[in-house]
């Protein structure tokens, strides 16, 4: 029967895997929605060696352990298998390296199944094997290396081979501390005398690991310590002197130990500093609210993004691929095989075997807990890897030998030793099952609840991944002509600047240096999030992993009349902004200096430092002085929003296009119609679709101020007046120049405001006439 179930269950996973594999083959061409691309087939190899490993070792369970636990391996086996399909789809080298790694374990599962004294002499000789694993460790602090070249020399080298002791480390203390509290606790009394050689030993494992600053490690070998101990005398105490133990190691390494500090300052607040030392752990959440509820798909994803995602961050990759399901679907069979590793204890012939199995289901729960919890941010980062699935020969061997253990042990024919006391068993179950739940409900809070959030971060790079892949939607003037387009193909698309001098307004969308302007304004629809039928952005999702193609959006500039407001303003430092005061809509905004975006790769960091602010629009988000004349015609009107970045009002200063709307005012009787930037977007079901103004118009004056302030002003032209205020102190140079046109114009009503960093009235007048002299 257990034959039967076992081979079962390895069929199911086989079929998984198998379907994993084939998905990982064909993603390049869903993620370029071509077939004429290169496919992935190396992962192959890594799926054909698991299948042949899996039906020898499962041959061989078969005929030397008959009466094993049937749900053991076949678990072990599809999260081994999991782990390397995903290990080879991120790194193919090192999933080669983990292909032999697993037949190695696979090869020492197999010999230790045909020894069948194995336990009797591991708890024979408790004291030599943890005694070697603790000289094995200390020799690191010696030849310690490390494979990356960089970080803590964990591993000792032999041949090219890598091998980390503190991992079999953690098996060697389990043994020895079920072997020795299973000849020496007592049912009563005073425990102390009796398990304080165990302390010594420990303690001295513990002080080396922090020597060698593997944090992970230790804190596995407190918590380990603290599990069997509790089981083996049911004293509630232990797991409370073990959380004080932890909490006032991480206190005092917050204060005096460096990597703690760091470690613990990233854990309690990574946003403040996103792209240092929160650079991985925000990747991470990043991630899995990528992966959202079903995730991208196998091989769809961009796991990439997250530091060490083969290893410490496995759980991430899997998350942003497979989606919240794929993950509650990895922590029940962590469940899983936790179960069935408490049930074989419980089951358990003799109290050595009994404790030795609940410290490897222990040590295979507490460290699953500790890495998934550090991908999520529930615990701190420590290190460690995820059993059977992180990428690391040591971890894999570690994890095989504890699975030889559980598979010896539920091959015990016997009857069940007695337990005089279940309920300590039952808590440190009831503990690894809380943390399984809590982590699944904290990957749902950061797929489902914030993911969106997340996602729309500027630092997100996966946004910008996704625009070599699917075409973003062009930005054109209000006469179709292109402003921003997309060239190239499916993953070399590009954005291309057609009219570099509007970059402070129209904004750029770039992997570095984010988004600006209407690039992020309107991102939604050039995405293809917005306008977009709901069904056919859902379907895009889960097809791809990826957002329709974007669609494109009708500004209301006019090309023409803008670059007459560029050739104006020149080289001078500066702004220009023309409404159009019977509708609202901006005609033209230029700020100067600008920028070309088209070289943002190349010039970015020097327009950061750039003194003369080529990125600040200074059309909405500067903020200038006025004139007593001006701030007085200010103050009587009421600012307006835009769909830009605006700066705030400060007394006695304003923006030119808060300037340029009072100007549109006073040519439109007074109203001031609410501005439009954004006109239209070109959806597929509907066409064009007007997109409307953002609030309403808003009376600034009556129509008899505003007779009286236009007689008032000056006017070198019957078709307009204008008003220009400019001052040269120490302090400021500006020229403010506000105009309009008057009420007997036939055509369409202008509003303009002109801002020079200078005194310069005649350029700003020349400005003035250039615009709405031209103006239709």
């Amino acid at each position: 029967m257990p034959k039967q179930i076992e081979s079962r269950l390895l069929k199911l996973a086989a079929l998984f895997l198998g379907l994993y594999s084939l998905i990982l083959t064909i993603s390049p061409a869903v993620r370029a929605r071509n077939w004429d691309v290169d496919y992935l087939w190396m992962h192959w190899a890594g799926f054909a060696l698991w299948a042949g490993l899996s039906w020898l070792v499962h041959a061989r369970i078969s005929k030397d352990a008959p009466d094993r636990d049937p749900y053991l391996f076949p678990l072990a086996a599809l999260l081994s298998g999991w782990g390397l399909l995903s290990i080879w789809r991120l790194t193919p080298t090192f999933g080669l390296r983990q292909s032999l790694w697993l037949a190695v374990s696979s090869l020492i599962l197999i010999i230790g199944l045909r020894w069948h004294s194995l336990l009797p002499t591991l708890r024979r000789y408790k004291y030599i094997l943890l005694t070697s694993g603790l000289i094995l460790t200390t020799l690191t602090l010696i030849f310690g290396a490390n494979p990356l070249g960089v970080g803590p020399r964990l591993w000792l080298e032999l041949g090219g081979i890598y091998l980390q002791p503190s991992e079999p480390l953690k098996l060697l203390l389990v043994i020895y501390l079920a072997a020795y509290l299973a000849d020496h606790i007592p049912r009563k009394g005073n425990i102390f005398p009796l398990i304080f050689p165990t302390i010594i030993l420990a303690s001295l494992a513990l002080l080396l690991l922090l020597f060698q600053r593997d944090l992970g490690a230790a804190s596995i070998f407190i918590m380990l310590y603290a599990s069997v101990l509790f089981l083996a005398t049911g004293k509630k105490r232990v797991l409370f002197g073990n959380a004080a133990i932890l909490q006032i190691v991480g206190l005092l390494g917050y204060y005096f130990i460096d990597i703690i500090h760091v470690r613990l300052a990233m854990w309690f607040s990574p946003w403040d500093d996103p792209s240092g030392r929160g650079y991985q752990i925000i990747q991470s959440l990043m991630a899995i609210a990528n992966g959202g509820l079903f995730g991208r798909g196998p091989g769809l994803g961009s796991p990439g993004f997250v530091p060490v995602t083969h290893s410490d961050f496995i759980f991430a990759s899997l998350a942003e691929e497979t989606g919240l399901a794929g993950t509650i679907g990895l922590l029940t069979l962590i469940g899983m095989l936790l179960f069935r590793g408490f049930k074989i204890t419980l089951d358990a012939s003799t109290i050595f075997r009994r404790l030795l199995a609940a410290g490897l289901t222990a040590y295979l729960g507490i460290q699953s807990l500790l890495i998934i919890g550090g991908n999520l941010r529930l615990l701190p980062l420590t290190g460690v890897t995820l059993p059977f699935i992180s990428y690391g020969g040591s971890s894999l061997l570690t994890s095989y030998l504890a699975l030889l253990l559980l598979i010896l042990i539920s091959n015990d024919a016997g009857e069940a030793a007695p337990l005089p006391q279940p309920q300590p068993y039952h808590i440190l179950s009831g503990i690894l099952t809380l943390g399984l739940v809590s982590a699944a409900l904290i990957n749902g809070w950061w797929a489902i609840v914030r993911g969106p959030d997340l996602l729309s971060r500027s630092d997100n790079p996966r946004r910008a991944l996704a625009d070599r892949f699917v075409p973003r939607g062009n930005l054109f003037d209000r006469n179709n002509n292109p402003i921003n387009i997309t060239t190239g193909k499916s993953g070399e698309y590009s954005r291309e600047y057609i009219y570099p001098d509007l970059a402070s307004t129209v904004g750029y969308t770039h992997p570095t240096y984010g988004q600006a302007g209407l690039e992020a304004e309107l991102d939604d629809y050039l995405r293809g999030l917005a306008g977009n039928p709901s069904t056919l952005i859902w379907w895009n999702h889960i097809l791809y992993g990826q957002p329709p193609p974007g669609l494109d959006v009708r500004l209301s500039l006019d090309l023409d009349l803008q670059s007459r407001a560029d050739e104006s303003l020149g080289k001078h430092q500066g702004a220009v902004v023309l409404v159009n005061a019977e509708s609202g809509e901006i005609l033209a905004m230029a700020s100067h200096p600008t920028f070309n975006a088209n070289l943002l790769g190349e010039i970015g960091d020097d327009l950061l430092t750039d003194e003369n602010s080529p990125l600040l629009n200074r059309a909405t988000q500067g903020l200038y002085p006025l004139s007593l004349e001006f701030d007085a015609l200010f103050s009587q009107s009421i600012t307006h929003g835009i769909r830009l970045p605006v700066a705030e009002t400060s007394k006695g200063y304003a923006s030119p296009f808060q300037m340029a709307m009072i100007a549109a005012a006073l040519s439109n009787e007074g109203i001031a119609q609410a501005p439009r930037l954004a006109l239209a977007v070109n959806t597929p079901q509907n066409g064009w679709v007007i997109l409307h103004a953002i609030g309403e118009p808003i009376e600034y004056f009556t129509s008899k101020e505003t007779g009286q302030l236009i007689t008032t002003f000056d006017s070198e032209d019957e078709s307009y007046w204008q008003i220009i205020s400019a001052n040269n102190t120490e302090e400021n140079s500006l020229t403010w120049l506000l105009a309009g046109t008057l009420s007997e114009w036939r055509g369409t009503p202008f509003g303009l405001a002109v801002l020079l960093e200078e005194n310069n009235p005649k350029l700003a007048k020349e400005i003035a006439r250039n615009l709405l002299g031209y103006a239709p």
